[in-house]
């Protein structure tokens, strides 16, 4: 009998292929939607985006990859099976999209109010995203050792609300307002991903449904501006494709100054992705593959590190679709094609080129139909008891969707834009001071109205005081409710006027509602626990 060790395996089965394509258009419509927003909506200079930030991004794909092939290797090898299939890695979609919506298209504009030329701000910005990657993996490598311990401390409802919120809010309705900008290529090409991948409808082709929505759509784009039909049509004026190496590079080191304004949405982007990733272990491991959630963060952790040295901005994550890809037949094989095709792509400008040609319109409609997933899933994944408080944190995410809009100099002027944020109507704070405020730090406010409700619900009054006056913290520090336009953090003792009444009346709204709360815990069976089948009455 053969030992495990002794089993001769194959680098590629048939199944590997059906991978190697789900996870590509993955990984190339997220790093479309970056380039398509940066170029698109901000101006960002595509030479930066494509010779400076996309080579070290798939450089962190390549990576990740690989190290993923080998531990899927090891496992089959290990326990002598032939079916183990390796965890799928990529781009995370929420967090890339964000950084480039919330993070480096702000921060370019910001950069060139300040004076910069737009080469200069590019830079700057480059370096932003770089160090941000740094920030992330950082704290992604500390949380690898107490995973256990993020998941006891915060409630799913808690950790999956808050990025349900800004996939809804900022992933779903923004990309949605960019397909429809090219209403029959936008709408045509999300109701074809809806038809393939939520009806789990039949194409006459056999290939895989998001691969064809792409074609089909981009011909459609293409060929509706040919005819003079498409509203804005341009040919895309592609940049110079070179070999670009991703060395590692200190520049991140330059941007880190920059990065202290983004902390309340950096570091929950990288505590997010570590509960991803303890999450898609369990369900490797559910579905026969018992890899050890610790090496799979630290391998995410590394990779995106790697990505940030060497110039990268969007960070790898491991892809909750192992089983699914288990179920293609993949094995191993599919995350070294993948990771190959990704890394050496970028580096030869062979995805650069394929980004330029894909049209927002036909990316932005894949990120609607994510965002919806990613909403469906927290719903799903989350004790019905809890969904309204996960609902309750979707709205700072609104104020942060409105702050985006009516603080874009195009909309409004800059000094209308400040008359608005102290001119008080007589009922109270200034209108529109207090969306702004409760905008910034959205991520870790919704985090904590949504822990501090969920609280209440399972009748723990003490730990939703807890979360509340660490929200109070938090706030005086500005890590959210910001009172400055762009969220910058500060010292209480230094505001002064209106800012230090938005302040200290935020922090007490906290404060007072947890003594409340605690108050309350004094009384004998304060809160009725509800079960998940009394909820659904």
């Amino acid at each position: 009998m053969a030992t495990p060790q002794a089993t001769p395996r194959r680098w590629f089965v048939a199944g590997d292929l059906n991978g190697f394509f789900g996870l590509v258009v993955d990984n190339l419509s997220i790093l479309g939607f970056i380039a398509a927003a940066l170029i698109g909506i901000f101006g960002f200079p595509a030479e930066v985006v494509f010779a400076r930030m996309f080579p070290g991004t798939a450089f962190g794909v390549l990576v990740g990859n690989l190290i993923y092939t080998v531990m899927g290797r090891r496992l089959a090898a290990r326990t002598g099976r032939d079916d183990v299939t390796s965890m799928p890695l990529g781009l995370d979609a929420p967090t890339s999209i964000g950084m480039a919506l919330l993070v480096l298209g702000p921060a370019f504009v910001a950069f060139k109010q300040q004076g910069m030329d737009e080469q200069a701000a590019a830079i700057a910005t480059w370096q932003l995203g770089m160090a941000s990657l740094v920030v992330m993996g950082v704290l992604k490598f500390i949380l690898s050792f107490a995973g256990d311990a993020v998941t006891r401390l915060i409630p799913r409802a808690g950790l999956l609300g808050s990025i349900a919120g800004i996939a809804l809010v900022l992933m779903g309705f923004l990309p949605l307002v960019e397909a429809l900008r090219s209403p029959v290529v936008g709408f045509v090409t999300l109701g074809l991903l809806l038809y393939v991948l939520i009806a789990k409808g039949r194409l006459p082709v056999r290939l895989p449904g998001v691969f064809v929505a792409f074609v089909f759509g981009t011909v459609l784009y293409y060929s509706l501006g040919a005819a003079g039909l498409a509203p804005g049509f341009h040919w895309p004026e592609l940049a110079p494709l070179r070999l670009v190496l991703p060395w590692p590079t200190l520049g991140f080191i330059e941007g880190l100054p920059s990065t202290v304004p983004y902390l309340p949405l950096l570091l929950p982007f990288g505590l997010l992705m570590v509960v991803g990733g303890i999450n898609v272990s369990e369900s490797a491991r559910a579905a026969g593959d018992d890899y050890r959630t610790r090496d799979i963060l630290l391998a995410e952790a590394f990779s995106t590190l790697v990505a940030g040295f060497c110039g990268g901005v969007a960070q790898t994550t491991p892809y909750i679709g192992q089983p699914a890809y288990k179920h293609m037949g993949a094995r191993t094989g599919y995350t070294l094609l993948t990771g190959l095709f990704i890394g050496l792509g970028g580096m030869l400008g062979l995805v650069s080129g394929l980004v330029q040609w894909l049209p927002l319109a036909v990316l932005a409609p894949i990120i609607v139909y994510v965002a919806l997933d990613i909403t469906t899933q927290a719903f799903q994944a989350t004790p019905r008891r809890h969904a309204t408080a996960m609902v309750l944190g979707f709205l700072p995410s609104v104020a942060y969707m409105l702050a985006i809009k009516v603080g874009n100099p195009g909309w409004i002027a800059p000094e209308n834009f400040a008359r608005l944020m102290t001119t008080s109507d007589g009922h109270g704070l200034p209108e529109m001071a207090v969306i702004i405020t409760l905008g910034n730090g959205f991520i870790i406010t919704a985090m904590i109205w949504t822990s501090a409700v969920a609280a209440m619900v399972d009748g723990r009054l003490l730990r939703a005081s807890a979360f509340l006056l660490a929200g109070a913290a938090l706030t005086l520090f500005g890590l959210i409710h910001s009172v400055h336009p762009q969220g910058g953090i500060y010292w209480p003792w230094t505001l002064e006027g209106l800012p230090r009444v938005l302040s200290w009346q935020f922090a007490g709204a906290y404060v007072a509602l947890a003594t409340l709360l605690a108050l309350l815990s004094l009384q004998r069976d304060a809160v009725p626990v509800a079960s998940d089948q009394d909820a659904a009455h």
